[in-house]
């Protein structure tokens, strides 16, 4: 199995540049499978069912999210509907849907996994995310899935490494989001598993993390709490792709991609 993993999707520009990029990397990369983290997705940050339903209609088969998950109330009932569109599991204030979906694709079937981290993130009242990685696990073992990939959605780098090496061998791939920086460590762990601590985003090159310069800038100057607003221009897609064994339901090799 090819498995495409795209960055944080942030607001229309990113989501118009998915819809423009994807195809094409589909086809010419042969991909199986692909999971977009979308919970930045909408242009008022957040996802929405229009966000959702846009990203799932221009190729992906899963979307996982963060947290910014639960800004829009909208999203409640069509995430219950919808056992594709994950939020990270160990949030309990988030109390739509879930942070697990098996993807049956004939040949194999996919377990997906989506976690928040901790560290810096102390307002979400995240649970372990340790502990919360081996109940899903249990649970994959359970529906005999072929191939097991994780979303951790998490500031520190130190956090993602960390659950990234406690899972080695455990699941075929694991790639940190939420930073929108892509990091350069795309690797097969000892294990067999797939890592890259962050896929980086899929949005606005001119920008900080996708919103606007200057309103990032007068907030860390002057303290400016003006509302964040997603910019427009040039874009970049950015992912990893996963090459999966589902035989042995190890990485057998890896590229990371920013287009």
């Amino acid at each position: 199995m090819r498995l495409l993993a795209v960055g944080d999707v942030c607001g229309d520009a990113g989501c118009e540049y998915v819809q423009k990029i994807l195809p094409l990397i589909k086809k010419n990369k042969k991909i199986d499978a692909v999971i977009i983290n979308g919970e930045n997705s909408s242009q008022d940050n957040g996802i929405t069912p229009q966000s959702a339903r846009f990203l799932f209609n221009c190729g992906a088969d899963i979307i996982t999210g963060g947290n910014h998950s639960a800004r829009h109330s909208e999203i409640n009932s069509y995430a219950e509907n919808n056992p594709f569109l994950l939020r990270p599991h160990n949030i309990p204030d988030i109390q739509f849907g879930s942070g697990y979906c098996l993807a049956d694709f004939g040949y194999c079937s996919l377990a997906v996994i989506n976690l928040s981290g901790k560290i810096y993130l102390d307002s979400l009242n995240a649970q372990n995310p340790f502990e919360a990685a081996d109940k899903l696990l249990e649970k994959a073992a359970a529906d005999h899935a072929d191939a097991v990939v994780v979303d951790f959605h998490a500031e520190a780098t130190s956090e993602k490494r960390a659950l990234g090496l406690y899972l080695d061998g455990k699941v075929s791939a694991f790639f940190g989001t939420h930073t929108h920086v892509q990091t350069a460590d795309e690797q097969i762990l000892p294990g067999g598993t797939g890592y890259i601590t962050d896929l980086g985003m899929t949005g606005p090159i001119n920008s900080v993390l996708g919103v606007k310069s200057e309103i990032i800038i007068n907030r860390l100057k002057s303290n400016d709490m003006s509302k964040f607003i997603f910019a427009q221009g040039e874009c970049f897609f950015c992912g990893c792709i996963f090459d999966i064994d589902i035989k042995t339901g190890k990485t057998v090799d890896i590229e990371r991609i920013c287009i």
